[in-house]
């Protein structure tokens, strides 16, 4: 019976793998790093990751169990991802929980501010919110409404999927550039 809940997931694991690809092209996309103010770093990459999947979580909180039990698994893979990089800087295995639980933190803490503004509709505190996060030591940090303008609309797009997509691993986030 325990041995059921296992099998389940090796039968998701195509569609976690194709999700997950797909998400984090998208988060590879060079128009955020290019024209949108996101740089071209370590943490940039991390940031434009944890919106992607942000965007991606919260529409599937919408979705059915099958919707949720794929998210689950790629949240999963996101963190192993992140656990993975963060070896191949160089960070020692004592070092490595502490890191994690660091960048956690950050993504909750994302996922909670981003959601209000979301919510909300609200492009200038949404992108007062990314400049935060993104050019923390900044003061002067580039304008990020237009990232916040993609965010809004990779939202709505992602909201009119179908719960088919979803349970299929299709979800495609639309291009920064259209």
């Amino acid at each position: 019976m325990v041995f059921g809940l296992f099998r389940k997931k090796k039968q998701n694991q195509p569609i976690v793998d194709r999700q997950y690809a797909a998400l984090t092209s998208a988060a590879r996309d060079p128009f955020f790093y290019t024209d949108l103010g996101v740089p071209d770093t370590v943490m940039g990459r991390f940031e434009m990751l944890s919106i992607v999947m942000i965007l991606f979580f919260r529409r599937t909180a919408k979705s059915n169990v099958s919707g949720q039990e794929i998210a689950q698994e790629i949240i999963d893979a996101f963190f192993q991802d992140i656990d993975h990089s963060i070896r191949e800087l160089g960070i020692g295995d004592q070092g490595v929980p502490k890191r994690m639980k660091k960048l956690a933190g950050m993504f909750y803490g994302r996922l909670e501010s981003y959601a209000l503004a979301l919510d909300a509709v609200d492009r200038e505190t949404l992108a007062q919110g990314l400049a935060r996060n993104i050019h923390p030591e900044t003061g002067d940090a580039p304008s990020m409404l237009g990232l916040a303008d993609w965010m809004v609309g990779a939202e709505a797009a992602l909201s009119s999927l179908s719960e088919e997509d979803i349970a299929r691993g299709s979800a495609i986030m639309p291009s920064p550039t259209k």
